[in-house]
């Protein structure tokens, strides 16, 4: 069973939410806060902490990024995944979220069914992306702006070894193992990292790819010759 904390200043959002996704035969929603001192006070106290805490990213007072940024700032912190939450996605604020340790992110549009699986894949440790998110993070180009630039500008852009070309060393070494199959822990143990630093690695390749999950990344990366 999963254990589930929803975390928005709307109690309508909060019930709704609270009320579609502990239908789900797994999940188990074990509170409902309304701001981010109200997650941070709690993940002090409780003695079961959630698995999973879904985070609206515009709270009032700290919003969900600075929220996350304390929550993994915790020596003892729980290793609680985050989802992150809200209506608009601003390619920006996704960008600060995954780069803060967010496990995901997912559009307030997205279906209950999208949101009970973005949910079990950030427990079972791979990062989530909605579709709408991963379109903000990385737009297609319409034929006609791409001629209205260099006339292959867009094409460039869109391609699998352009794309290539923006990860880091590091990001090419994480997306390597990726398309070996490996873990995230997996993937700490072999190049000695936190497996926390791997996460956010593997969040900004998938970013930088305009993909939503590790086996698309790895079809990409085979889809490229040496």
């Amino acid at each position: 069973m999963i254990r589930l904390a929803i975390v928005d200043d709307q109690a309508l959002v909060r019930e709704g939410l609270a009320l579609i996704l502990g239908a789900q035969p797994d999940i188990e929603v074990v509170a409902m806060l309304p701001d981010g001192p109200a997650l941070l006070d709690l993940t002090r106290s409780s003695a079961e902490p959630a698995d999973v805490i879904l985070l609206d990213l515009y709270l009032p007072g700290l919003d969900g990024v600075q929220v996350l940024r304390q929550l993994r700032s915790r020596p003892a912190a729980p290793a609680a995944r985050v989802l992150m939450l809200t209506t608009i996605g601003r390619a920006t604020d996704i960008q600060r979220a995954l780069a803060a340790g967010a496990d995901g992110f997912v559009l307030k549009d997205a279906t209950g069914e999208e949101l009970a699986a973005a949910i079990r894949g950030v427990h079972a440790g791979v990062t989530a992306l909605s579709s709408s998110v991963t379109q903000a993070l990385w737009p297609q180009r319409r034929p006609d702006a791409a001629a209205a630039t260099d006339g292959t500008a867009g094409r460039r852009l869109e391609s699998p070894a352009a794309r290539l070309a923006t990860l880091t060393a590091r990001e090419r070494e994480i997306l390597d193992l990726l398309g070996q199959g490996l873990a995230n822990q997996e993937i700490a143990r072999a190049l000695h990292l936190a497996e926390r630093t791997v996460k956010t690695h593997v969040s900004s390749v998938l970013a930088k790819l305009g993909v939503s999950s590790r086996t698309q990344a790895a079809l990409l990366l085979r889809d490229v010759p040496d």
